[in-house]
């Protein structure tokens, strides 16, 4: 009997050691076939679209983008679409997370403010490439699960805060990028206030129901100068504003 028990203990732990070994196999394999996907998604969707600084494109590789979408889209997220995160909110697609990001034109010691976290996705690709980045999300249950993703995955230069975007970060005033994820009916006057001198803010500019343009505003001089990059499709600024 005691020899039996004895054999039926190293049998159950070789079961269980090949068990093991057969979920971590599984997992190395899930891994290898993401980054694939991000290879992918990165020289069809956004190089060929023009987008080619170095740093936006190893960003937009290394950022592990399908830990920052629901489970059961996964599959999906390296595809050229936006994708829902829960409260009614999205993940943009990655093709205009990267223009985004190139336009502008931030150096490896800037301080950058985000408007609208969602699941911190966007706030990731800009911590590669910039010394801080500073993110407001207006859904506390978004922004309690961003902070926690992004601490988890070792993201430790971006700040995170429940909020209203409209208003900015003011106490961290001035950054030297400002970028909004979500459509403004205008340009808000406190996030023009807080961006430094020779700044860039990207921002969705249109309401909820018309045509939306992707704006790039400079301050320049005291002067503020703006452009329409692109025609785009973001959910809109919410708050009391």
């Amino acid at each position: 009997m005691k020899r039996y028990l004895l054999y039926l203990a190293v049998a159950t732990g070789l079961i269980a050691i090949f068990l093991v070994g057969v979920f971590l196999l599984r997992e190395r394999t899930k891994e290898r076939t993401y980054e694939s996907a991000a290879e992918r998604m990165v020289a069809e969707q956004i190089e060929k679209r023009g987008v080619k600084d170095k740093r936006v494109l190893q960003a937009m590789r290394t950022v592990p983008r399908h830990k920052f979408v629901p489970d059961e889209l996964k599959a999906y997220a390296y595809e050229d679409r936006p994708l829902p995160i829960g409260c009614g909110q999205t993940i943009s697609q990655p093709y205009i997370v990267a223009l985004m990001t190139e336009l502008l034109k931030v150096d490896e010691e800037d301080k950058v403010l985000e408007v609208g976290t969602g699941s911190g996705y966007q706030a990731a690709i800009l911590s590669q490439i910039v010394r801080e980045v500073y993110t407001i999300e207006i859904f506390e249950e978004l922004g309690i699960s961003a902070k926690r993703r992004l601490r988890e995955l070792g993201y430790s230069n971006v700040k995170v805060r429940i909020g209203d975007g409209y208003y900015g970060w003011p106490e961290e005033a001035p950054f030297d990028a400002i970028i909004v994820t979500c459509a403004a009916t205008h340009i808000p006057p406190p996030l023009i206030a807080q961006l430094r001198e020779g700044g860039r803010m990207c921002i969705p500019v249109g309401g909820a129901f018309q045509v939306q343009n992707l704006m790039l505003v400079e301050k320049r001089d005291g002067k503020i100068m703006s452009r329409n990059i692109l025609p785009v499709r973001f959910v809109p600024m919410l708050g009391k504003h």
